[in-house]
């Protein structure tokens, strides 16, 4: 077990920042559709979890936006981020799934965006 968690690590760390972003967006898209399927069972506790897993991923995002390189761009995408993260706090609260599919829809198109980037 030792050597699959080093080989994921290591492959984690070589990866372009493109790629590692796709792999960001990939997770929280993943950890929104769990939340919608735990809160449309009913189990409240969980779908907290799974938000909460999604807007740690966008905390991480916003965190490493470089505003002085990356501009307007990233003043846009900071604010995108803000809103998500706002919605997906409201979404839990008030045990919306339509306000979590909204996310979703956001952050598809953010990541076929830097899929196409990427190549």
């Amino acid at each position: 077990m030792k050597e699959f968690s080093a080989y994921r690590d290591a492959a984690v760390t070589t990866q372009s920042k493109g790629r590692l972003i796709v792999l960001l967006y990939d997770g929280a898209i993943k950890f929104m559709k769990l939340a919608i399927k735990e809160l449309e069972a009913g189990n409240n506790e969980a779908k907290g979890r799974y938000i909460t897993r999604a807007q740690d991923i966008i905390n991480e995002l916003n965190a490493v936006l470089d505003t002085d390189t990356g501009g307007e761009i990233a003043v846009n995408l900071r604010k995108l981020y803000c809103f998500m993260n706002n919605r997906l706090s409201e979404a839990n609260t008030k045990r919306d799934p339509q306000m979590i599919r909204e996310v979703i829809n956001l952050m598809e198109e953010l990541n076929k965006s830097w899929k196409a980037i990427i190549g």
